[in-house]
């Protein structure tokens, strides 16, 4: 079991997050010769992490708008009101490093209606230098809200 009956859904949502590369590494090496599935860039992980997410809790909405934040509204890739969570879903590339997703994350904490911001950021080509730093400074990004990543592959 990978975590008790009695964790909280942040709890088991971090624990998804944190095993979200062995999930990745089952779905590229597939039997019998069968072309791996790829994950080419966000969408795909956004894809992979909704399925495992439907599959521990019951409503997951995609796509909630957050209000605006310097002049520009966005959306959160995903939004359990039951549990007042939101999910969002990032993958490192070439102009999304490590300065610009922990500056990205911050923009997501004016949501209302939620307590926790978790945020998955998946580096399969480790352009996290410091994923402890990524993980340690977004925090405290949340006036109000608790703010969690889970940057991964993490290392060694």
């Amino acid at each position: 079991m990978l975590v008790s009956d009695e964790a909280t859904p942040l709890q088991k949502i971090i624990v998804l997050c944190r095993r979200f590369t062995l999930f990745v590494e089952r779905v590229q090496n597939r039997q019998r010769g069968r072309a791996p599935y790829e994950i080419k860039d966000e969408y795909d992980v956004q894809d992979l992490l909704h399925a495992i997410l439907k599959l521990h809790f019951d409503d997951v909405r995609p796509e909630e708008h957050t209000p605006s934040f310097a002049g520009n509204a966005s959306r959160v890739d995903f939004y359990l009101p039951a549990e007042r969570i939101m999910v969002e879903a990032k993958m490192t590339r070439n102009g999304l490093g490590q300065k610009e997703v922990t500056d990205d994350i911050a923009r997501y904490s004016k949501f209302d209606g939620i307590d926790t911001l978790v945020c998955l950021v998946f580096d399969p080509d480790r352009r996290c230098k410091n994923p402890d730093s990524v993980e340690n400074d977004v925090q405290g990004t949340g006036s109000r809200l608790t703010v969690r990543a889970i940057v991964c592959p993490k290392g060694l």
